[in-house]
């Protein structure tokens, strides 16, 4: 193993590098996703260095002493099998020591690796595709109208609204995050209100980049109330939308994936949520897509 490898925080100047190797891996990364993943608890992403020249990265975040998360594990092919990536796991590891419980998603071929250090499997996380607007059938699969609620842009209602909608659907609360999230200025965020202006879901659709270099969309976070409002929101943030569109979509919650097949969107692949520690006794029967699998 090189003696001059060392691991540190991400550079402004290195964002670009490390999404250049999200894409292509297939993470299909949004167009700012990694300097809102770095923002994200002030430390956000370290990168492994030879000679300070990074070689690899990982994202491991504290959103409170409960919950931490780890994702962007990545080491260039050409310094694979080195032992550089059991360093930069190690030192995550090691930075989420004292946090209760630790997810991340697996790729199948990564399951029993991540069981040897002590996560366990809790669920499936499909990844969904929908080929453009005009692949949704125009009926609504769901015919249910809801006369009382609207779809509007996020800036209609009170932030503080969107962040306490998701903070009781979600395994622990994340309001820095979220508010980069959402506020971010590529894509775009939509949310459910009734009458009395209360939110009854939200999503945000965002340009990300593919691994053949085109420019695709992924939808994430995706909140809703019920399936039939979940595919009101669905429905109003592709509309028109002429690129892939890409949704990672939480096995916990029961009616997503029969949605989401029914709307059109096809299974490409998927990953597991593993948890090492208590996992959080959190439902998921309203959350139809993960704003990212990096973080969660």
């Amino acid at each position: 193993m090189h003696d001059n490898f060392s691991v540190r925080n991400i550079s402004n100047d290195e964002l670009q590098k490390v999404t250049d190797w999200a894409k292509l891996e297939g993470f299909a990364p949004g167009f700012d996703d990694i300097s809102i993943y770095k923002n994200t608890d002030k430390q956000g992403i370290w990168v492994g260095c030879l000679d300070n020249e990074p070689v690899g990265s990982i994202a491991c975040v504290k959103y409170n002493s409960s919950y931490g998360f780890i994702g962007l594990f990545i080491v260039k092919k050409e310094f694979r099998n080195k032992g550089y990536g059991v360093r930069l796991w190690q030192h995550a590891l090691n930075y989420l020591k004292e946090i209760q419980c630790i997810g991340l998603e697996a790729a199948p071929n990564r399951i029993d690796d991540y069981q040897k250090w002590g996560f366990k499997k809790s669920s499936i996380t499909n990844r969904w595709k929908l080929f453009g607007y005009d692949q949704m059938p125009k009926n609504k699969f769901y015919k249910d109208t809801y006369p009382n609620f609207d779809v509007v842009p996020v800036t209609d209602i009170s932030s503080e609204a969107v962040l306490n909608y998701d903070s009781q659907r979600e395994p622990s609360p994340r309001p820095h995050f979220l508010n980069d999230w959402l506020n971010n200025s590529y894509g775009t965020v939509k949310v459910l209100v009734d009458n009395n202006g209360m939110c009854h879901g939200f999503g945000r659709i965002r340009p990300c980049i593919l691994k053949n270099n085109q420019r695709g969309l992924r939808i994430g976070p995706l909140l809703a109330d019920t399936p039939p409002l979940a595919e009101l929101l669905i429905r109003e943030l592709v509309e028109g939308c002429c690129d892939e569109i890409l949704l990672d979509c939480p096995g916990l919650n029961p009616y997503a994936n029969y949605l989401l097949a029914n709307l059109g969107f096809l299974e490409i692949s998927k990953t597991y949520r593993m948890y090492k520690g208590v996992q959080p006794p959190f439902p998921m029967n309203q959350v139809y897509g993960l704003a990212c699998l990096e973080l969660g």
